[in-house]
Parts: structure tokens; C-alpha cells; sequence
């Protein structure tokens, strides 16, 4: 079971840092997606990570402003979010990804190749 924390209500321009745990399991044979769901829209893709961070993902409109990264010591993986718009305004989620078990690389994730995820947290970005 995964779990997402660290969301909240930030101004324009600021920053987040979003944290995925698991209980139960450890992470590190895994690659990692984090996907976001705003209301009335489907849940996409933002970002993933490899099992060793060797592989990384962004979706486009977030690149050169939210870097993932991972502890795998702390059975971690995080998602530092800079320069935060109202449009990232969504509930955050991480999840396992099935095609990156065992080795040290991630492709776009797609919803379709998740293997578990969790409780989101969500992020509003608002004046």
C-alpha cells in the first residue's frame, strides 16, 4: 500500500514536496509513477523514476520545475514541486510500475502499467 503526503494549499510560485511511502513492501525493485487527477479531468501522468533513479520521466508542462527523486533507504520517493501554477491544482498520486520491476529504467507511466497505488494528496495552488 502505498501513500502519497505533503500536499497543500501554496501560492502561485511556490513550492511543494510530495512524498510516497510504502507499507509492507519495500519500493526498490521498482519504478515509480506519480499522476495527477484535477476535477473534471482525467488522471495523468506527471513524472517517473526508475527503481536506482537511473530513468526519469517529466510530462512536458512540468519539466525544469518538479524533479522526483528516491531513498530508497527510506523506502521513499519524492516529488519536489517549484514554481507551482494554479493549473497543478490536482489530488497527487504515486503508484508502482509493473513494466519497470527489476531494472533501472521508466517509461512515459500509463495508467494501463500500474501495479498498486494509494491514498493521494492534494495539492491547490491558488491566490
Amino acid at each position: 500500500q502505498l501513500q502519497a503526503s505533503g500536499g497543500g494549499l501554496v501560492q502561485p510560485g511556490g513550492s511543494l514536496r510530495l512524498s510516497c511511502r510504502a507499507s509492507g513492501s519495500t519500493l526498490d525493485y521498482y519504478a515509480i509513477g506519480w499522476f495527477r487527477q484535477a476535477p473534471g479531468k482525467e488522471r495523468e501522468a506527471v513524472s517517473g523514476i526508475s527503481r536506482r533513479g537511473g530513468s526519469i520521466y517529466y510530462q512536458d508542462s512540468v519539466k525544469g520545475r518538479f524533479s522526483v527523486s528516491r531513498d530508497n533507504a527510506k523506502n521513499t520517493v519524492y516529488l519536489q514541486m517549484n514554481n507551482l501554477k494554479p493549473e497543478d491544482t490536482a489530488v497527487y498520486y504515486c503508484a508502482t510500475l509493473r513494466s519497470g520491476y527489476g531494472i533501472d529504467w521508466v517509461g512515459e507511466p500509463a495508467l494501463a502499467d500500474i501495479g498498486s497505488w494509494g491514498q493521494g494528496t492534494q495539492v491547490t495552488v491558488s491566490s
